[in-house]
């Protein structure tokens, strides 16, 4: 700017020089220098700001700086903040829908082929039931795996208690309380019958009480219960979203027929339990034909109920994909008129900063031109 004195100082050497010369300005002279200094004052205050705005990038630094505009930037931060939780949130849910679609999938693609293959169950294939049933317990340990999927540290099956697996231990399937009393009804075929044997099955997959329910203790409860809990995920204000299902109670879709736990799980997992402790010495057993229908007629209702629940979780996920894209517009919205607010113009700035140091120069010159012309007309009627 020309000058490096700060206006105090210019003060202090214009009053110096007014005493120095006995009093000899008159006081129109006196006031006008005064004037000058403390418009100087006043465009030096503002080149300061300016130099602030342009260094920080922001028109205040605080809110309390923003004026009248402080309680609607406030308002913009909070929901910028929000809507990225809600983001946030998406992304995580759609992380673990993606990893229950996929487990469905597989599950759905076992219990089908099990359905097709109960039509080689009869007695002119008897050969065909100890290697089906073999292939039936290695699946049912697949299915159980597949309840046990994870994303991340969550069990993306286990409802609000993401934390604890939905099978404690699925390996041992096969040798669990579930599978043992479904067997001993199996073997129990002969002496029973199929209404019996069939009316066994389906009350120990709908059991919740240990050692019956092979499910985690959070999950052995009624499906009223658990399909409470589904856990869901808030996408705007007020806005909550189911992105789960447990896996032992439905989710959206309600289990159909007239062999049913309610549960298309429960009653995969009975189907494949009863598949595989058939054995070859059954096929000729009175009830034995009754018993692969139900569990045939079983299984396409519960791959039914299934596939329609993969269906709405894939509505779901679609849904959330649209709301983080609307919460994304309505975020970048936001953030241009806060930034309105809060950020400085640049080129405005820099074009006013420029003009601001001229004028301070300018009233520097003045003054010192002022004080110039006083001591000249002094000296010039001789004191």
């Amino acid at each position: 700017m020309g000058t490096t004195a700060s206006d105090g100082e210019l003060k202090m050497t214009v009053s110096a020089g007014i005493d120095g010369v006995g009093g000899s300005y008159d006081s129109a002279t006196a006031g006008t220098v005064g004037l000058l200094i403390a418009n100087a004052a006043s465009v030096r205050s503002q080149l300061d700001a300016l130099t602030r705005k342009v260094s920080s990038g922001k028109n205040a630094a605080t809110y309390g700086g923003l004026g009248s505009s402080t309680g609607m930037a406030l308002q913009m931060r909070t929901e910028i903040a929000h809507n990225d939780v809600w983001v946030r949130n998406i992304d995580s849910a759609t992380g673990r829908m993606n990893v229950a679609q996929s487990a469905l999938s597989q599950i759905s693609a076992i219990a089908s082929s099990f359905y097709a293959q109960t039509n080689n169950l009869n007695g002119l294939n008897a050969s065909e039931i100890d290697s089906i049933a073999a292939s039936a317990r290695s699946a049912l340990r697949d299915v159980t795996a597949f309840l046990d999927s994870k994303f991340g540290d969550v069990y993306v099956f286990a409802g609000q208690d993401s934390s604890q697996a939905p099978l404690p231990n699925p390996d041992a399937i096969w040798q669990s309380g579930f599978t043992t009393a479904i067997s001993a009804a199996v073997s129990a075929l002969g002496a029973n019958g199929a209404a019996a044997t069939v009316a066994n099955t389906l009350s120990i997959a709908s059991s919740n009480a240990a050692p019956l329910s092979p499910f985690s203790a959070s999950l052995s409860q009624p499906a009223a219960t658990l399909t409470a809990s589904r856990p869901s995920i808030q996408v705007g204000q007020g806005q909550f979203v189911p992105v789960g299902i447990v896996a032992s109670a439905n989710g959206d879709a309600p289990s159909a027929g007239t062999s049913t736990t309610g549960s298309y799980i429960r009653d995969i997992m009975r189907g494949l339990a009863t598949l595989g402790s058939l054995s070859s010495g059954q096929a000729s057993v009175p009830g034995f034909s009754q018993l692969v229908l139900d569990t045939r007629t079983s299984l396409g209702d519960a791959i039914s109920a299934l596939n329609v629940d993969a269906g709405a979780l894939g509505d779901r996920q679609t849904q959330l994909s649209d709301s983080k894209a609307t919460l994304g517009t309505v975020s970048t919205t936001l953030q241009a008129q806060l930034s309105s607010i809060e950020d400085t113009d640049m080129a405005t700035s820099l074009s006013e900063l420029s003009s601001v140091q001229n004028r301070l120069q300018a009233s520097y010159q003045l003054i010192a031109s002022i004080q110039s012309l006083s001591l000249t007309r002094f000296l010039s009627t001789g004191g």
